[in-house]
């Protein structure tokens, strides 16, 4: 008989895009007792999730839930659960995760049209909506943050041109909630997706979602009709139900109402986690957050700038909670990456398609969005380009980020 030995992962400085490190409080929610799904304390439980996830989310939507699965499961929940074959769907690419909204699309049977940017910019808001009145589209899916490219969408106007056309307007913000502004009700957003593992700093596996009336609307009138027919008798011919069962949100719905109508078993420790770390981001507060991210981003760029390094990307619309570096010519960027974390304990990431092998991506959120991992990061970093014959100004970059970082203690409000 094989014998295992104890699982001891080890302690890593994770400054990738996500997941990134957890706030212990968080890890020590995960270890609670377990409680049935349908026990009184652990139904006040998913209401206080549902509320947080309110302030979170910046809305005052009646639905505000999780989706037991990764980000990816609630991107999909929400688009599963409104396309309908021949719909028109309109998606703005200006990286890789706008290629995934456009699969999930083709999948539930819609005509799809895109709108391309080149990668490490994005679209004007008026190009956006010049394309929104021109092909009057059922769904407008967008993604808030791009993580591959490291560049963030603006909204202005976009939401009131969708509701022009009575189009739905569906956000993947997985990378920005709890790190950056998501004004739901504001923008005028119908759904809005995001992720655990990113800002939130909770581990990957739920991923919540809201979204308001419209999007409602459209979720229970294929209930409504599928139902009625099935009552009857009918065919459902020419009627497309929801393809999923488990990522059905009239279903969905009715398990996270008062109604409580059994659809699946609830990850317990996962929504404790959650719960505990929306706590935590509402215990710092929603502003105060977002200008702690803002602080530690300047500090990194402030260092990697001192260094020599070139960020990649325009910097006008830059996502504040990862920083894009291009790798010098001549560099191996995987065996960088790869000294600095079997040397130091770091993990940064390297990126995706036309970007793989061009520019590393360096996160700064939630839990790891602090100035003990920004100066290790830079130190390392330094040390790993010194190692390779890199051409680095030295010493400069931790000196950069404490002339940042005292600079910004200076401007604080007495």
């Amino acid at each position: 008989m094989k014998f295992y030995k104890d699982l001891s992962p080890s302690l890593r400085t994770i400054m990738t895009p996500g997941p990134v490190e957890v706030d212990p409080r968080v890890l020590r929610a995960m270890s609670y007792p377990i409680l049935g799904q349908f026990d009184p304390e652990f139904t006040d439980l998913m209401n206080e999730t549902m509320e947080m996830l309110r302030e979170v989310f910046q809305t005052n939507n009646q639905w505000a839930y999780p989706i037991d699965g990764t980000s990816r499961s609630g991107i999909e929940a929400v688009l599963v659960s409104i396309i309908e074959p021949g719909d028109k769907v309109l998606v703005p690419i200006y990286g890789r995760f706008g290629h995934l909204l456009v699969e999930i699309s083709e999948r539930c049977g819609a005509e799809v049209v895109m709108l391309e940017r080149e990668w490490g910019t994005v679209f004007t808001p008026q190009e956006i909506i010049d394309a929104i009145r021109r092909e009057k589209p059922i769904i407008v899916a967008m993604v808030h943050g791009e993580t591959s490219t490291g560049c963030i969408q603006p909204f202005d106007g976009i939401g009131a041109a969708c509701r022009e056309v009575d189009a739905l307007l569906v956000v993947d913000a997985v990378a920005t909630i709890g790190g950056v502004p998501v004004k739901t009700d504001a923008w005028q957003l119908d759904a809005v997706i995001g992720g655990t593992q990113k800002c939130l700093s909770v581990p990957s596996g739920m991923s919540p979602v809201t979204y308001n009336e419209r999007i409602e609307a459209k979720v229970l009138r294929r209930k409504t009709i599928e139902r009625g027919l099935r009552e009857k008798g009918a065919s459902l011919s020419g009627v497309k139900p929801v393809a999923s069962n488990y990522f059905d949100l009239g279903m969905l719905q009715d398990y996270w109402s008062p109604k409580r109508l059994n659809h699946h078993t609830e990850a317990t420790s996962m929504l404790y986690a959650l719960r505990e770390g929306l706590r935590l981001v509402l215990q710092e507060g929603l502003e105060v957050r977002f200008k702690r991210h803002k602080s530690h981003e300047a500090a990194l760029v402030a260092g990697l700038k001192a260094m020599g390094l070139t960020l990649y990307g325009n910097p006008d619309c830059k996502l504040p909670v990862v920083t894009c570096i291009l790798i010098p010519d001549g560099l191996d960027g995987e065996s960088v990456r790869s000294m600095l974390l079997n040397t130091f304990g770091i993990e940064i990431a390297s990126s995706f398609g036309p970007l793989k092998g061009q520019i590393w991506r360096i996160g700064t959120m939630g839990f790891s969005c602090n100035q003990k991992n920004v100066l290790h990061v830079l130190g390392a970093l330094e040390a790993v380009l010194l190692w390779h014959r890199a051409d680095v100004n030295v010493g400069k970059a931790l000196q950069a980020a404490l002339h940042q970082y005292a600079h910004a203690e200076e401007e604080q409000p007495c």
